[in-house]
């Protein structure tokens, strides 16, 4: 489609010669809850300054249909100005209103205004999300982030419905009739003029409070089939970070107060909110409780009030991602409502998500990056600060760096090592390009590199430099320069050496320690070696660990130090008694691969349970994962090192990692002669693990969750059945609704749940929860039938919600079916380039990366990839870089798999 991959030339051109000024959107959603009505209305009034009276721009816009264009006054004919993408005008004045009256599509894959009806109660419920770019399906926008502007949102949406917005509605009136015309909207009753002054909205009237304890303000006029609903200006924002949340809603509400330093108090309306079919599990107090103490840790380190008015939290159906910070209107995915038992870990994930989003209030929403080159500039920065502010912000979490380093960091090692890895100040030609730079170097590698910045510059510092930052640009946009110079404002330190280094570089180094000893066993001399294709500057702590007299490893010694160049000797360990276990990176100060020498690595294997500190114990169950994931460490070694060990573990979010690596090194890295032997030894480890862990405990919840993965032999699977029938008990463990589905995908990928039963199951949990886990039970059977039915329903039709895409790919892709999914690899390379024309992009990413035949691993499938990307050099950059990170990981499990033969 012509002009729909906006590039960053042409964006660079448009900000040279704009300034908007501000958007007045109206919105008709009453047709929504009808689920034959496509589309709804959607009029968007701009006004904007033009620099070069007399030239050219676009709007961006993605329309079934465009109804009218008026610019200045004069109307322009919608057939010539609209090209699919792109609203094109001409004649610009020096100041400009532009009108844009569309039909705009209600969305099913979380792109633009998501509409989803309720199983459970037939109730519809509408939100949007737009990040990079897709505030153009639902208005016409200049969408890029550097086009900041204030918005002035209506919206005409059913009675019974509540809307929420970036800001504060300032009047609710009752509108009719419902639907005129088809489903295409109502009337909508104004009380003043648009745009009075240059977008800044109209006249308002008010009388009896709508929400007198909710903080909406507001009024209500007569009964209506539809109600309107105006709201106040938001703050300059950029498009992407625009928001509209409608439909029926459980509604939590709350209040915060602050008295700031001049003398006034803060006020701060908080709500959270979910489909009220999940209301009975909503633990909003909770989710309330920790977005306080967040908001107390904010002001207090960033020293800017929060100025975005009110803090709404939605909690939203068929979400693609974890969460979006639109200002004062933040959405979640709905996952974090509980509706069945989970691990502290799941709590702790949560309260992470709530700072990480209330951090891009500040980084990200107050200031915002140019372009999306930099858009590690907000989400490094709320990365760092979801770990960072746990702590800081006095919550229950004290683990949150043990977190940080098992997972986060897990996550950045594997993108880095791709070789499609970027540096964190990435090169970003185009919206495709900021779509897939989502990824673990933006944030958690970005994340890491911040915790080390915190470290060399110092806390006080690096805070004081974010207040600078925050006052000098706030509601503006910035790039990595305006940050380092404030920086090095605040820390006297040259930093663009720094940033040189750790910012514009990509790859991860590996430390590994040298020791030498004399005859008595004392230290000689120990070196850290530094292996990478970029030598950077560490400051590292070394960790010197023996046994105590209760056996367990304990660091005797901690040495802290710069590591440079290749070679580093750490002279303080001279002359000290050779450790058992040498640790480099002890306390998680530096981003590296850490590896062992021969003794260090032989106390893991017979001790790696023992070390008493979680944060040590935490980076050596990483370490030797990332030997395992490199070809260095034989699968089977790992999977017996979580075997022997991972019952000892205390740390529940270790645990659950461990469960997931022990599985995966099973699956794609370990020979695959010894597979099935590998899966029966997890399984039993499983099953023994379940009976001797505490009763009640999340513990025992994990190890239930690892033999539903795991179980295939009859043991195992009569004993999943048994705890479904209820035949079998585990004392203290609750087979609630979740745990059941974990139990029938266990029976279904055994080809032991039959069709009546899974409907049965689903008939008793008719909750899009339970239409997800029914249908990846239906993908997961082990017949051809089954593996056609989920290949067809993806492939064949673009009406699956990307919820649903993702359960059919999960259950059709599961490695032991290895052997059924074998004849659609030479199907898949055929489709890609149809499936990244015909899909929108958050499709079209599960459907690459989510098929790709990683289960085939051989020399055949590594040939068939290369011969794709050999033979389709002018595809899509985005889908090539996908293609090629699958191809990577392909290549990397065959290398993993020789050395488990070896």
């Amino acid at each position: 489609m012509p002009g729909k991959n906006l590039s960053r030339d042409e964006a660079q051109q448009r900000a040279s010669i704009l300034a908007v000024e501000g958007y007045q959107v109206r919105l008709d959603v009453t047709s929504a809850p009808d689920p034959a009505a496509a589309t709804f209305r959607s009029t968007t009034t701009v006004t904007f300054r033009c620099s070069q009276p007399g030239a050219a721009t676009f709007l961006d816009l993605l329309a079934s249909e465009v109804r009218s264009v008026t610019l200045n006054g004069r109307a322009l004919d919608p057939a010539t100005a609209y090209d699919g993408a792109r609203v094109h005008v001409d004649g610009l004045a020096a100041e400009n209103v532009l009108t844009i009256e569309a039909d705009c599509a209600y969305s099913h894959t979380g792109e633009g205004l998501h509409r989803f009806t309720d199983p459970v109660d037939g109730e519809t419920y509408l939100y949007t999300h737009y990040e990079p770019a897709d505030a153009r399906r639902v208005f016409a926008t200049f969408e890029q982030p550097d086009l900041k502007a204030p918005f002035g949102f209506t919206v005409t949406a059913p009675a019974a419905w509540d809307v929420w917005s970036n800001a504060v509605h300032e009047r609710v009136s009752a509108t009719g009739p419902l639907l005129p015309e088809g489903g295409q909207g109502g009337s909508v009753s104004a009380t003043g003029p648009l745009l009075p002054e240059g977008g800044q909205g109209g006249s308002v009237s008010a009388t009896v409070p709508l929400l007198p304890e909710g903080g909406q303000g507001g009024s209500v006029t007569e009964e209506g089939a539809a109600r309107t609903w105006e709201f106040a200006p938001t703050k300059p924002i950029s498009t992407y970070l625009t928001a509209v949340v409608a439909g029926p809603y459980h509604v939590a509400r709350d209040h915060y107060s602050r008295e700031l330093a001049d003398g006034t108090t803060l006020e701060i309306p908080l709500s959270a909110m979910c489909r009220k079919s999940l209301a009975p599990h909503f633990d909003a107090d909770e989710i309330l409780s920790v977005t306080k103490l967040g908001l107390d840790f904010f002001h207090e380190e960033f020293d800017y009030p929060y100025p975005f008015g009110k803090y709404d939290q939605a909690f939203v159906p068929e979400y693609n991602i974890g969460a979006m910070e639109n200002p004062g209107c933040v959405t979640f995915r709905e996952d974090f409502v509980f509706r069945s038992k989970v691990t502290d870990a799941a709590y702790e994930g949560r309260a992470n998500v709530i700072l990480h989003e209330m951090a891009h209030m500040w980084f990200g929403d107050l200031v915002t990056m140019r372009w999306w080159d930099d858009l590690w500039l907000k989400e490094s920065f709320a990365d760092f600060m979801g770990s960072y502010g746990l702590i800081g912000a006095r919550t229950r979490y004290s683990s949150a760096w043990v977190t940080f380093a098992n997972r986060r960091k897990a996550w950045a090692y594997q993108q880095d090592q791709y070789p499609t890895t970027h540096p964190i100040t990435a090169d970003i030609r185009d919206l495709e390009d900021a779509k897939l730079n989502f990824d673990g170097i933006t944030y958690a590698k970005g994340a890491s590199v911040l915790k080390q910045l915190v470290a060399y510059v110092g806390s006080e510092a690096f805070f004081e430099g974010a207040r600078r930052y925050f006052k000098r640009h706030a509601f503006g946009n910035t790039e990595l320069a305006d940050l380092l110079d404030i920086l090095e404002e605040t820390s006297g330190r040259d930093l663009k050496t720094w940033a040189a280094a750790w910012l514009q570089t990509a790859g991860v180094d590996s430390l590994t320690p040298q020791v030498t000893t004399d005859s008595e066993g004392r230290i000689t001399e120990l070196a850290v070696l530094q292996d990478g294709d970029v030598l950077r500057p560490h400051r590292i702590a070394v960790g010197l660990y023996d046994r105590d007299a209760d056996g367990s490893l304990v660091r005797t010694e901690r040495i802290e130090l710069d590591v440079t160049g290749n070679r580093t000797v750490v002279t303080e360990a001279a002359g000290r008694p050779r450790p058992a276990l040498v640790l480099l990176n002890d306390d998680d100060l530096t981003y590296c691969k850490i590896r062992f020498d021969a003794e260090s690595l032989e106390t893991l294997r017979t001790g790696l349970g023992d070390i008493h500190d979680e944060l040590a114990r935490a980076l050596a169950w990483s370490a030797v994962w990332n030997l395992t994931r490199d070809g260095l460490m034989p699968a089977r070694d790992y999977v017996a090192l979580v075997l022997r060990f991972a019952g000892q573990e205390g740390n529940i979010g270790v645990l659950q990692s461990l469960h997931a690596q022990a599985k995966t090194a099973v699956d794609l890295y370990a020979d695959p002669a010894w597979c099935g032997e590998g899966g029966r030894q997890l399984a039993d480890g499983a099953l023994r693990e379940l009976r001797e862990a505490v009763p009640g405990s999340d513990h025992q919840l994990a190890w239930a969750r690892f033999l539903a993965q795991t179980a295939g032999g009859a043991e195992h699977l009569g004993l999943v059945r048994g705890l479904l029938a209820g035949s079998a008990r585990i004392d203290g463990l609750d087979v609630d609704q979740e745990l059941r589905w974990s139990l029938w995908l266990a029976l279904a990928a055994a080809g032991q749940a039959g069709d009546e039963e899974l409907a049965g199951e689903l008939a008793a949990d008719n909750t899009a929860s339970g239409k997800r886990q029914y249908t990846q039970c239906l993908a997961a059977r082990p017949t051809p039938e089954a593996k056609a039915a989920a290949w067809s329903a993806v492939v064949d039709s673009d009406e699956l919600p990307n919820a649903l895409v993702e359960a059919n790919i999960a259950g059709f892709a599961l490695p032991a079916h290895r052997d059924l999914t074998a004849l659609y690899a030479a199907p898949y390379f055929k489709l890609l380039e149809r499936v990244w024309a015909e899909r929108t992009i958050e499709a079209a990413m599960r459907i690459v990366s989510g098929f790709f035949p990683r289960a085939q691993a051989s020399e055949q499938t590594l040939a068939a990839a290369d011969a794709w990307l050999g033979g389709h050099p002018q595809a899509a950059p985005a889908l090539r870089r996908l293609v090629l990170e699958c191809r990577d990981d392909l290549d990397r499990a065959l290398r993993a798999q020789a050395c488990d033969r070896a």
